[in-house]
């Protein structure tokens, strides 16, 4: 079934159309990836508006949807309600939570049918992915572990984390990514133990984790990963609490199957932290969902009530993180299977010293 099709079967009900705005729906009812415009699906038409900036890539590599050029005399409100009148369109699911206010009031007063918040319906599609999207985040995920492989040999006593993020950014870029996934996070030493630090000043020494969280962006949808590594050598403390690490997220992934739910997942690993007696310093949840985002749902968390299904792709990343003295985690992306997962990152997880 073509992505458009998936998402004229939630019309009926609440709506007799979609309006599509933000970048990832777009991408995926049209299966065509630009950066501006606006979408309009509905059961008897189509279409695609988008500025002159885009409008020629528009209408060379979009199929299905007629692609119109919107201008200042034909803006994207006057454009919307002419396929309102053409389609004969009273109601319009919208994306809430990929609108400001501010466009939503703009939306309200101009254009001519109701507006119905449809997010989880236009969305819920993307949680499981289809074969080709599937092969694209393989190589997305490629692309990282190649960039990982090469940036070890670049790490270096008195380089600043700055210094060595860009040399990954490099890497990515260098290996086929088309952009980044996320700005990375690349800490060393005591600044290991924020999960979501910062690159700095800070010069890397002998004796340091560094933790390297990275993913790269390809044909539209991300990798993820992380990994840690000490510089020199580890101490026995360092070396316990990245086993435990390691074997929480190895737990997760034994686990790890269609029809478990995600806060099934996650008990599974952080009961082996738990049990070490790292419980306080794991704060966050085992894993999430990513595709054309680098967080989607659903969610292997605590709170992750529903069942993962089939060709969900999720994280796998547990840590632990002590204040002041160093933080452990490791990342990997696993495809959810019926009889259990398969881990698409391929880098080594023993403990890299460099």
């Amino acid at each position: 079934m073509k992505n458009v099709e998936k998402l004229l079967s939630v019309l009926g009900g609440e709506a007799d159309g979609l309006l599509l705005t933000s970048r990832y729906s777009r991408y995926y009812g049209a299966q065509f990836d630009i950066a501006e415009g606006v979408a309009v699906v509905s059961a008897k038409g189509c279409r695609y508006f988008t500025d002159s900036r885009y409008i020629e890539s528009a209408q060379k590599g979009i199929n299905g949807f007629e692609v119109i050029e919107m201008s200042r005399a034909n803006p994207f409100s006057k454009l919307i309600n002419e396929a309102i009148a053409d389609f004969g369109i009273t109601a319009l699911g919208f994306e809430e939570e990929y609108l400001t206010v501010a466009e939503l009031r703009a939306y309200e007063s101009k254009l001519n049918a109701k507006l119905v918040p449809m997010n989880d319906a236009i969305n819920g599609f993307r949680s499981v992915k289809e074969d080709w999207e599937i092969e694209i985040m393989r190589q997305a995920q490629a692309i990282t572990d190649k960039a990982f492989s090469e940036v070890l040999g670049k790490i270096k006593t008195g380089m600043t984390e700055k210094q060595l993020q860009a040399e990954l950014i490099y890497c990515l870029y260098k290996n086929g990514a088309d952009g980044l996934a996320f700005d990375p996070i690349v800490v060393s030493g005591p600044n290991t133990s924020l999960p979501h630090g910062v690159a700095g000043d800070r010069v890397i020494c002998e004796g340091d984790f560094i933790t390297m969280d990275f993913g790269a962006a390809y044909r539209g949808y991300c990798s993820d990963m992380t990994r840690t590594v000490a510089v020199g050598y580890a101490t026995e403390e360092m070396k316990t609490v990245y086993n435990t690490v390691l074997a929480a997220q190895m737990a997760g992934i034994a686990v790890s199957r269609a029809g478990v739910t995600g806060k099934e997942v996650d008990a599974a690993a952080r009961q082996v932290i738990t049990d070490a007696g790292y419980g306080a310093y794991f704060g966050h949840g085992y894993g999430h969902s990513l595709g054309m985002e680098v967080h989607e749902l659903p969610s292997c968390s605590p709170g992750g009530e529903k069942t993962m299904q089939v060709n969900v792709l999720s994280s796998a990343e547990p840590g632990i993180y002590l204040p002041g003295k160093f933080g452990v985690r490791i990342e990997d992306v696993v495809i959810f299977k019926e009889d259990g997962c398969e881990n698409i990152t391929k880098s080594p997880k023993n403990l890299i010293i460099v």
